[in-house]
């Protein structure tokens, strides 16, 4: 493939996000970052060090919907919006925000998390304008074919986000892999709602790792990573990544040697972090407990409005 990496800042703690810009039948950008003034223009300095102009673009591809990623759909005035289907409920936000309030209201209560900390968590998530406004042109699926650039096809890759896409490309065996994995940091998988917008919550962390033991089923020369560096040694990486949770659930499950919820395990699993990374350190807990289930180590048993966990 040819591709051009744009690296744009973010005001967020994991640092630049990449964008890439895709030369095909078609000139598609993957990824736009998110909807601020420094991130515009390094995607116009970018672009034009490439030779192009924002009105050049035919195609913007997401690999998913968070903001460091969808943000600048807005700025390719002639150019086609092409993602998953769960996207276009980010960019219709009204209709999103009472459904997505009620979903996590009711995840937190079930986590036992305290009433002051559930209104803070859900203003927290609440913060939609770094995201992008402008509704998808075209739904992508599982196994489709990018158009423009033949035999590129996206990969439904659900854990880190509920829209994950990577696009493998058939000849060149590259990968643009979005945040599935990443070179220094772990992606995190985050309690997201469903793609049916139901109440039932997506086990993120054991999606993430069906995602990852997909990655290395496909023959990868180089994954064009979401942020950071590329990467080629894609099979040692994803066992690191899957040996690292692993250890944190062993450390979980030591933490259950009485019944716990999700919020009190949190708190000793992670005691030095501060409450606005709350709802993160509460996915990350969630995620090793549901693995734990799996695993048949541990149980969940609803009493009330909490679910309480214990081993075996």
């Amino acid at each position: 493939m040819e591709i051009t990496k744009i690296i744009i800042p973010t005001p967020y703690d994991v640092g630049d996000v990449n964008a890439f810009l895709v030369k095909g039948e078609a000139l598609s950008i993957f990824d736009v970052g998110t909807k601020t003034p420094t991130a515009y223009e390094a995607l116009v300095h970018g672009i034009k060090n490439a030779g192009y102009q924002l009105s050049d673009i035919e195609q913007v591809i997401l690999t998913h919907h968070h903001p460091d990623h969808a943000g600048w759909i807005e700025a390719f005035p002639n150019a086609r919006i092409l993602g998953h289907e769960y996207i276009d409920y980010w960019m219709n936000k009204e209709e999103l925000l009472s459904y997505r309030d009620d979903f996590y209201e009711l995840q937190l209560k079930k986590q036992a998390v305290p009433e002051e900390y559930i209104q803070k968590i859900i203003q927290i998530r609440r913060r939609m304008d770094l995201y992008g406004n402008t509704p998808l042109t075209q739904f992508i699926k599982d196994r489709d074919e990018i158009p423009g650039h033949p035999g590129l096809i996206a990969y439904y890759t659900p854990g880190h986000a509920q829209s994950h896409f990577i696009f493998y490309n058939q000849k060149s065996k590259e990968v643009i892999g979005g945040d599935l994995l990443l070179e220094k940091i772990a992606s995190n998988p985050l309690i997201e709602p469903p793609v049916d917008l139901s109440f039932d919550r997506p086990k993120s962390l054991i999606q993430y790792h069906e995602s990852l033991k997909f990655l290395t089923s496909l023959d990868i020369t180089k994954l064009y990573s979401g942020h950071g560096n590329d990467i080629v040694d894609v099979k040692e990486l994803v066992d690191v990544r899957i040996q690292k949770d692993l250890l944190r659930t062993n450390q979980v499950y030591e933490i259950l040697h009485e019944p716990k919820t999700v919020y009190e395990v949190t708190k000793e699993l992670y005691p030095n972090a501060n409450d606005y990374q709350l709802g993160l350190t509460l996915s990350k807990t969630q995620g090793y407990l549901d693995l734990l289930v799996k695993n048949e180590r541990i149980r969940c048993e609803q009493v009330g409005e909490y679910e309480l966990y214990s081993r075996l």
